[in-house]
C-alpha cells in the first residue's frame, strides 16, 4: 500500500510512483513532525532530519526551552499562540477570549480509496487508484479534533491534504483561520513561483528568490480573481523545463485564499495554503465539524514540466467529473463579440446556417436575451426570455438551430442581481448589503446573497426551467463582478464572519444540481473570463473561459500560465474578431485558429461578416481541430520556449501517451532580421523509436530530435505560426 505506518518509530511514509513524504510522531507529547518530501526512498527512518538531538530538545528532557523547540520544530500541521512564532494553520476565540491551539497525534486511519469532502469540490479515487490516511490530533484543553487528511495518488506523483475540525467542548468555539496544508523544509536556494495579472491578462508567470519573511498571494474578493492566484512553487535555483527539484501546491476552492511562504530566522521554509482568515469566523457548535478544502501537493524532480504533467494527469483523471472529460467538445460560435447586445431570432438564425455551412457544430447565444437587458446595467435576476428579441420564442430558435444540425447553448450569470430589474424591486434585501452602507457597485449589479437558502433555490429553479423549455446542450456561467459589503440578515451578528465561505459553498450546491439535473449537460465556467478558473470550478466543469482577451498574441501568455496547472482541454479558447476588440491587434486567421487549438476550439466573431479570405479557412480549422483534439485533451504537455521570456516567440509540444504521435506550436510573434532558423528541442519522444518529422526529410531518432533538435525557419512577418506534426515511423528500430 502507498501508506505506511512503522508503529516502533512511529512514523507515518506515503509513496508514489517517483515520491516519498514522511511523518514521525515525537516527544511524550506526541507532536506531529515533518521529516521529508521528495525523491522516493526505501529508508523510512530519517528522523534524525528533526535535529531531535540538538538543543533545545523536546519538551520532555528540556521544558525550560519549549518556546525555542515550538519556533524551531518542522510542525506537519502548525498550531498557534504557544511558541511558534511562524504562522500558523490553525487558530480559534473561545468564550474566553483566547486564541492559542497545539495538537498531538491521538490515533490514524489508513484505507484504500478516498472519501468525498462533504459539500466540497475535490479529488476522487478507488481503492485501486489511491490511498488515504487520516491523522486524528486533538487539543485537549479546547476540546477539539482535528482530522488530517492525506490521499496519495501514486500512479500521478501526487498528493492531496485536507483539514476537518470537530468541537467535542460542550460549548461554542469560533475558528478564526484554518489552512488546509503547510510544508515546513530547510530553504536550498528556493525561488517562488506564482500566477498574476489583471482582467485581460491573466496567470503571468512570476519567478523571484526567496529571502526572510513571508511573501503572500491572497484574494478577498469572494474569488480567486484576476490578479492572483491559489497557486505557490518552491523551486531549487536553476530549475528548468526538464531538470531540477520544485514543490508545489495547488488550492482546490473557489473563493478567498492564501498561499504564503515564510522563512524564518534559521533558513527553515515553511509554505502554506488555505482559505483566507482574513474576514474569516466560523462558529462551530458542540459536536458539530468543519471541513477545509483541499489542498493538493506535487513534488518533482524533474523541473517544471514533470511538475506540470502531474498536476495534467491528476485532474483529468481524479478530479473532472463531466461526461465530455474524455471526448471532443463541439466547435461553438459564440455571438458576444458578433452581436453584444443587438441582436435579435433572425440576427442568431443568420450566424448559424453560415456557421453550420462551414462546419461549426453549436452556436451560445450570449448576454442579452432576458428581461429587458439591452445592455449591461440592467435585468440580471430577471431569467425570463425576451420574446420581442427572440420572436417565437426560445424553443423556436433553439428548434431552427437544431435543424441546422447543430447544438444550442446559452450564457447565464445567475449570481448577480441589477438594481434596476424586477427582482430587485420585490427583493432588495436579496443582495449582500451592511445596514448604513452604501452598496458598492460594480458593472451597475450587486451580488446575491446566496447564503441564503431561499436565494439559491429561487435562482437555481429559474435556471433550471430555460433549460427545461428547449434542447440546450451547453451553459456558459458567467460572474463578472468580486464580493464586498459581504452583510445577511439571514445570520446572526456572530455568524456574518461564515458568509465568504458559505457564498462559495452555495455556488458549489449550485452548480451540482445543475450537473445531477442535467447530466448531459456541457458546463463552461466563467467570471468576467478567468477570475474564477481554480481547480474547484473543474469538479463542476470540464473547462473554464480562459480570459476575454481572446487576441492570439495575448492569449500565449495567459495560456502559458494556465497550462503550468491545468490541461490544455479545460482552457477556453476561441478564434476572436480583429481588429481584436480588447488590444486592438490584427492578427492573421490562421494563426488565431493555432493557438485556440491549444484548448477547447470556438469562434467569438460574427462569421457572416468577416472576410472571405477568413471564412474559407474556417472548414480547414474545423477539420485541425477534429484531427488534433484528441493528442491535445489527452497528450502530455511540453513547453519548449517561452514568449515571455524571449519576447520573440512561443512553442509548446503534445505528446501521445504511447508516445506515438506528438504535435508542436510555434507562433513567431517578432520577426527579427537577418536571423537564421530556429533549433527546437523537442521533447517526449522515445529515445530508439524513429520519428518522421513534418516538412522534413528522412527518419530520425527520438533521441536525435530531443538531444540534436529540430530547425525551424523564420517566418515572413509578424504574428505568424505553424503547426509540426511528429509521428513514429512503420520501419522498424
Amino acid at each position: 500500500m502507498a501508506v505506511q505506518y512503522y508503529e516502533k518509530q512511529r512514523i507515518f511514509k506515503l509513496d508514489t510512483q517517483h515520491t516519498s513524504y514522511i511523518m514521525a510522531v515525537v516527544d511524550k507529547e506526541n507532536f506531529l513532525g515533518h521529516v521529508y518530501y521528495g525523491g522516493r526512498l526505501e529508508d523510512y527512518d530519517l528522523t534524525y532530519l528533526l535535529r531531535l538531538g540538538e538543543k533545545p530538545f523536546v519538551p520532555s528532557e528540556n521544558n525550560r526551552e519549549r518556546c525555542s523547540f515550538m519556533d524551531s520544530f518542522p510542525a506537519e500541521y502548525a498550531g498557534h499562540g504557544l511558541g511558534d512564532y511562524r504562522d500558523g494553520c490553525i487558530s480559534v476565540r473561545t468564550k474566553g477570549g483566547h486564541s492559542a491551539i497545539n495538537l498531538t497525534v491521538v490515533s490514524h486511519e489508513i484505507y484504500g480509496g478516498k472519501k468525498r469532502l462533504e459539500g466540497l469540490p475535490a479529488t476522487f479515487g478507488t481503492e485501486q487508484e489511491c490511498s488515504t490516511l487520516e491523522i486524528h490530533c486533538e487539543d485537549a484543553v479546547l476540546g477539539l479534533q482535528v482530522t488530517l487528511m492525506y490521499t496519495v495518488f501514486e500512479d500521478v506523483d501526487a498528493i492531496t491534504r485536507s483539514v476537518k475540525v470537530t468541537n467535542e467542548a460542550k460549548e461554542e468555539i469560533y475558528l478564526t483561520k484554518v489552512l488546509s496544508a503547510c510544508l515546513d523544509m530547510d530553504n536550498r536556494e528556493f525561488e517562488r513561483i506564482t500566477l498574476h495579472g489583471s482582467w485581460a491578462r491573466e496567470r503571468h508567470i512570476q519567478r523571484q528568490p526567496i529571502g526572510y519573511g513571508k511573501y503572500a498571494v491572497s484574494s478577498l474578493r469572494g474569488e480567486p480573481g484576476h490578479q492572483e492566484h491559489p497557486f505557490m512553487a518552491l523551486a531549487v535555483r536553476g530549475t528548468t523545463q526538464d531538470v531540477g527539484e520544485v514543490y508545489a501546491m495547488n488550492f482546490v476552492y473557489s473563493g478567498n485564499f492564501l498561499a504564503q511562504e515564510e522563512m524564518s530566522q534559521f533558513g527553515s521554509v515553511r509554505m502554506s495554503m488555505g482559505i483566507n482568515p482574513e474576514d474569516f469566523c466560523w462558529r462551530l457548535d458542540p459536536q458539530e465539524s468543519f471541513q477545509a478544502p483541499e489542498v493538493v501537493l506535487v513534488y518533482s524532480a524533474e523541473g517544471l514540466g514533470g511538475m506540470t504533467r502531474s498536476f495534467h494527469d491528476l485532474y483529468r483523471k481524479h478530479l473532472i467529473r463531466s461526461p465530455y472529460r474524455d471526448k471532443k467538445r463541439p466547435v461553438l460560435i459564440n455571438n458576444w463579440e458578433a452581436t453584444y447586445f443587438e441582436f435579435d431570432t433572425d440576427k442568431l438564425i443568420g450566424i448559424a446556417k453560415q456557421a453550420a455551412e462551414l462546419g461549426i457544430e453549436m452556436l451560445v447565444m450570449d448576454d442579452g436575451w432576458f428581461g429587458k437587458r439591452n445592455f449591461d446595467d440592467c435585468a440580471l435576476g430577471d431569467w425570463q426570455v425576451n420574446e420581442e428579441k427572440l420572436k417565437g420564442g426560445l424553443k423556436y430558435l433553439v428548434d431552427e438551430v437544431n435543424k441546422l444540425g447543430m447544438k444550442f447553448g446559452i450564457w447565464f450569470e445567475p449570481e448577480m442581481i441589477s438594481p434596476d430589474s424586477e427582482l430587485y424591486r420585490a427583493h432588495p434585501d436579496w443582495a449582500f448589503q451592511i445596514p448604513g452602507r452604501t452598496p458598492g457597485m460594480s458593472r451597475e449589479q450587486y451580488v446575491l446573497d446566496l447564503s441564503r437558502k431561499e436565494v439559491r433555490d429561487y435562482i437555481y429553479e429559474c435556471v433550471a426551467k430555460i433549460l427545461h423549455s428547449a434542447n440546450i446542450e451547453y451553459v456558459k456561467w458567467d460572474m463578472n463582478r468580486s464580493l464586498c459589503d459581504i452583510g445577511s440578515i439571514g445570520f446572526p451578528a456572530d455568524r456574518q464572519g461564515e458568509l465568504y465561505h458559505r457564498y462559495v459553498l452555495a455556488v458549489y450546491e449550485m452548480q451540482e444540481r445543475l450537473i445531477t439535473d442535467f447530466p448531459q449537460l456541457l458546463l463552461e465556467n466563467c467570471s468576467g473570463g478567468g477570475a474564477r478558473f481554480d481547480p474547484g470550478m473543474l469538479y463542476y466543469s470540464p473547462q473554464i473561459w480562459c480570459s476575454d482577451d481572446a487576441d492570439a498574441v495575448e492569449r500565449l501568455m495567459i495560456q502559458e500560465g494556465t497550462s503550468l496547472i491545468y490541461p490544455l482541454s479545460t482552457m477556453g479558447a476561441h478564434v476572436s474578431d480583429c481588429p481584436n476588440h480588447v488590444v486592438g491587434r490584427v492578427t492573421p486567421f490562421e494563426t488565431r485558429g493555432y493557438v485556440a487549438l491549444a484548448g477547447t476550439f470556438g469562434y467569438e466573431l460574427d462569421v457572416t461578416r468577416i472576410s472571405e479570405e477568413d471564412r474559407n479557412m474556417i472548414p480547414e480549422q474545423v477539420a485541425m481541430y477534429h484531427k488534433y483534439n484528441d493528442l491535445v485533451r489527452e497528450g502530455d504537455y511540453y513547453r519548449l520556449a517561452s514568449y515571455g521570456e524571449n519576447h520573440c516567440y512561443d512553442c509548446y509540444e503534445v505528446v501521445s501517451k504511447d508516445k506515438k504521435e506528438a504535435l508542436v506550436t510555434y507562433i513567431q510573434v517578432l520577426n527579427i532580421p537577418n536571423c537564421h532558423s530556429r533549433r527546437i528541442y523537442l521533447r517526449g519522444l522515445e529515445a530508439a523509436a524513429e520519428y518522421k518529422v513534418e516538412g522534413m526529410e528522412g527518419v530520425y531518432r527520438g533521441e536525435t530530435l530531443m538531444k540534436a533538435g529540430i530547425q525551424v525557419e523564420i517566418l515572413a512577418g509578424d504574428f505568424r505560426g505553424k503547426l509540426i506534426s511528429v509521428k513514429r515511423s512503420s520501419k522498424a528500430s
